[in-house]
């Protein structure tokens, strides 16, 4: 349970990859599309709650806070994407692109958290690297993108995010147990064991 609590964010993070990597597979536009709309949804309510608390300010802190620019700015903003979510999925490779780069970017972390394993003499922790080789690979294959359509790009999108998320799991798991059984205890952990 307290590997849970101290993990939970990250757990989180995994099972939301998964999620969004399944729902690639099924149907990418539609999916792309209604994440797209809704986030038009949220900037438009975004919007008028600026401008609401603009209106409702001090003319001083009003002017200070910039509510009723960023309001309109979210407006625009959450119209475009609610109106034109097909503009998004034509762009679609670019915004793989940069999904590209960020896995890459993770990938590379990983190896930064192989290395710790591996200098704090960790078992396991070639569970790690695999998880880091999965990611370097994914964001490598995305950035050259050899596909030939679109959907290719997402299937092997969909696919590397599950695949990754499952890696990421796998290794938060076996490299948290206890490594070392005669490490020595002390009264606290006696008392949490019972």
């Amino acid at each position: 349970m307290k590997f849970l609590k101290n993990h939970f964010a990250g757990i989180g993070m995994f099972l939301l990859e998964i999620l969004v990597g399944v729902l690639l597979l099924i149907n990418p536009v539609g999916f792309t599309s209604g994440i797209i709309m809704g986030a038009g949804l949220v900037l438009l309510l975004v919007g008028i709650v600026c401008i609401i608390k603009y209106f409702r300010a001090e003319p001083q802190e009003a002017a200070k806070s910039q509510n009723l620019m960023k309001g309109l700015i979210a407006l625009l903003a959450g119209s475009f994407c609610a109106l034109r979510s097909e503009w998004f999925v034509v762009t679609f490779p670019v915004i793989t692109l940069i999904y590209g780069v960020v896995i890459l970017i993770t990938g590379l972390g990983k190896i930064q958290w192989t290395v710790d394993i591996l200098r704090q003499k960790k078992p396991r922790w070639f569970l790690c690297a695999l998880s880091a080789l999965v990611s370097t690979a994914c964001g490598l294959v995305i950035i050259a993108a050899p596909f030939t359509t679109t959907a290719v790009l997402w299937m092997f999108t969909g696919i590397g995010l599950i695949v990754d998320a499952c890696f990421d799991i796998v290794a938060l798991i076996f490299t948290n147990r206890k490594a070392i059984p005669d490490e020595p205890t002390t009264e606290a952990d006696d008392e949490t064991a019972e």
